[in-house]
């Protein structure tokens, strides 16, 4: 996995009639709907013809029963384990699947998208001159995912990974007109966290690395990510909980002097988690970790380590295996 990260569009601006066949918008829409996104004010127009960017954005439409109100999803080949495993697989078999890589501008203009919600740095970038501004001046509103606004180059905001979720929840709710059903998901959501770190030891937590992929250097989360509040509701703590990103690379030195008791070894298709273990286990630097030492792997879905809805099943996984092994 390389995180798939997101952007939103802050100006308002007047939505271009789509042409073609049209999504539903429901009988509950609104006209439009003000909300806060990334420090500021956004008024959006209901979505007529909305596309979600990766497990992030298609998840938290699909938990709010919006997968019948969707024109489609991208999402790059790598996630489809996280497909295969997730609890909408049936949203996912309706929903048009738009592309199987990066989103584009021109995937979002040829499906005559009318708004897309995506990441910055991932979904959206200037790089790949897929932002905000430059959907607007094609009529797509688009929709940041708060867990990468402190990055975002215009609108920077501090907010912890888990809040960071219930506020994209009730956003999403409010401009969709299903806010009732957000806060239901945001409560069920909370619920869980609170069982999951009600049943941690009171001992000191257990140091987790997350493994994402990488030979010279790992990749990993930092304390922008979701894997950092699993973590920690898990009765853990990321060894990179001070890495100031969201996924980021890190020396093996860096590890080694870590000393990780757990490895979170993260699944997705382009590398089987067995073989990610392989390889560290192989590793004559990381031999004596303790994690290592002790055969200390879990292995969790991909799409239950970036922000979404099954961020609760990725802290329930890991606090089980922490029990398991006494931590």
């Amino acid at each position: 996995m390389k995180p798939f990260r997101v952007t939103a569009i802050f100006a308002a601006a007047l939505l271009l009639s789509a042409c073609g066949a049209q999504v539903e918008a429901g009988p509950t829409a609104p006209a439009q709907a003000t909300v806060t996104n990334c420090g500021a004010q956004v008024t959006f127009p209901a979505p007529q013809r909305p596309v979600a960017y990766d497990v992030s954005g298609a998840e938290k439409m699909f938990a709010l029963g919006l997968a019948g109100r969707m024109r489609g999803y991208v999402m790059n080949s790598l996630g489809d384990p996280s497909i295969a495993g997730s609890p909408w697989k049936d949203d996912y078999a309706k929903v048009e699947r738009l592309g199987t890589s990066r989103v584009t501008r021109e995937i979002l203009v040829n499906a005559k998208a009318d708004w897309v919600i995506a990441g910055w740095n991932s979904g959206f970038s200037e790089e790949r001159g897929i932002t905000p501004k430059l959907l607007e001046q094609v009529g797509i509103r688009s929709y940041l995912h708060t867990e990468t606004c402190w990055e975002y180059p215009t609108a920077k905001q501090e907010v912890t990974p888990l809040e960071a979720l219930y506020t994209d929840l009730r956003n999403l709710g409010d401009i969709f007109g299903v806010r009732q059903r957000a806060d239901e998901l945001v409560a069920e959501l909370k619920g869980r966290f609170d069982k999951v770190r009600a049943g941690a030891p009171k001992t000191p937590p257990a140091k987790v690395f997350v493994y994402d992929s990488g030979t010279d250097q790992p990749f990993t989360s930092g304390k922008h990510a979701a894997p950092n509040d699993i973590i920690d509701a898990a009765g853990g703590t990321n060894v990179f909980r001070d890495l100031r990103d969201g996924w980021g690379s890190v020396g093996w030195e860096a590890v080694v002097k870590a000393e990780p008791e757990v490895i979170v070894v993260v699944d997705y298709a382009d590398q089987p988690a067995k073989d990610k273990i392989a390889f560290v286990k192989s590793a004559p630097q990381l031999k004596n970790t303790p994690a290592v030492r002790d055969n200390r792997f879990h292995v969790i879905s991909y799409g239950d380590l970036v922000s979404g809805p099954r961020n609760a099943a990725g802290a329930e996984s890991l606090a089980a295996y922490l029990r398991s092994i006494g931590r």
